[in-house]
């Protein structure tokens, strides 16, 4: 393991956000304007997710008013105040560039269907029916 590699274990942050491509989440994002500051939220697609330890990224894709606006995200970033994910896409693909090409119901992700289980109940030890002995008849 080199020094920068060594440095980058000690700067990982270690509350990034869980979240898979085609995820809709919403992005809390803190902005300074001046002596002000203030969070932004953005909502959209996660489209890609790039990189490792301390220098991983992740694209979130939104339609604005007709033009799709891209934004990367550093996972490690002080500016990301939270993450939240809004709903799971359902996609087979590791990065979601065709939705570039695509407008209206086309951009659409299908949701991701959860399976809700029924907890199992404890089952009882079966009971054996007891024969009777040689002796016993």
């Amino acid at each position: 393991m080199n020094r920068l590699e060594r440095l980058e274990e000690g700067l990982v942050n270690k509350e990034t956000p869980e979240m898979k491509i085609g995820e809709t989440v919403r992005v809390h994002v803190r902005i300074k304007e001046g002596e002000k500051e203030r969070i932004q939220v953005y909502e959209g697609i996660v489209i890609r997710i790039k990189g490792k330890r301390n220098r991983r990224t992740f694209t979130v894709r939104k339609t604005s008013f007709g033009v799709g606006v891209e934004r990367i995200f550093p996972f490690n970033s002080p500016f990301v105040d939270k993450v939240e994910n809004v709903r799971e896409g359902k996609v087979r693909r590791a990065k979601l560039y065709y939705l570039r090409a695509r407008t209206g119901r086309a951009a659409r992700i299908a949701e991701k269907e959860r399976v809700y289980t029924k907890p199992k109940a404890a089952k009882a030890a079966p009971v054996e029916a007891s024969t009777p002995s040689e002796g016993e008849a």
